[in-house]
């Protein structure tokens, strides 16, 4: 992953995000991408390895940008891993983000005027992110914020699918009915024996 900056002589400047290394995110300055400015997420299926989602929130302009970026980034599914990357200039409004990308993990308070940075993470599990930031705009038009990640682990399904519960739940409850009506029956059968010894041993 490799995001990038602007400049101001008009250097080209690309970004990239690739999975087994093919691109699913490209994006440029004076090049021959298009221009992807602010900060970019893409929401990445953990098994089959492919994008599930992308979304771009353009935090130099928009002013509502980072409040609907930290809302996407609470809201999404602690299932998927989230890639963030950004392009051109993604500080000017990026404020209201801030807390949020914080708590994943992603500290960029730091980043000045047409930096850059980049992150991996899973929402719920900060001390996985990883981070990488550059921090002013000629730093990152010579060396831009990137990394290569290997993403490993297992899924608690008992989390992420609450219907296998609710089906071991139901299993359980009718395992357990059957049992008690298991002692039923042989209660009753009990029951009926010793009434029939008792009237037996009466009348003979």
């Amino acid at each position: 992953m490799q995001a990038y900056s602007a400049n101001n002589d008009l250097t080209p400047r690309y970004g990239f995000v690739k999975l087994n290394a093919d691109p699913v995110w490209q994006g440029s300055w004076q090049g021959t991408h298009p221009n992807l400015r602010g900060v970019n997420v893409i929401l990445v299926h953990p098994f089959k390895c492919s994008v599930q989602e992308s979304r771009r929130f353009d935090t130099f302009i928009d002013a509502q940008a980072a409040t609907d970026l930290s809302n996407y980034l609470l809201q999404a599914s602690s299932y998927y891993i989230i890639v963030g990357v950004t392009a051109d200039e993604p500080t000017f409004r990026l404020s209201n983000a801030l807390p949020t990308l914080r708590e994943m993990g992603a500290d960029v308070a730091d980043v000045q005027y047409r930096g850059s940075f980049g992150f991996v993470a899973q929402r719920g599990f900060p001390a996985k992110t990883v981070l990488r930031k550059v921090f002013t705009q000629a730093d990152s038009n010579e060396n831009p914020a990137h990394f290569n990640a290997i993403v490993t682990g297992a899924i608690d399904y008992r989390k992420q699918m609450p219907h296998i519960r609710r089906v071991y739940c139901v299993q359980y409850k009718f395992l357990h009915c059957l049992r008690k009506m298991s002692l039923i029956r042989l209660a009753v059968t009990l029951t009926y024996r010793n009434r029939f010894d008792n009237f037996w041993q009466k009348y003979y």
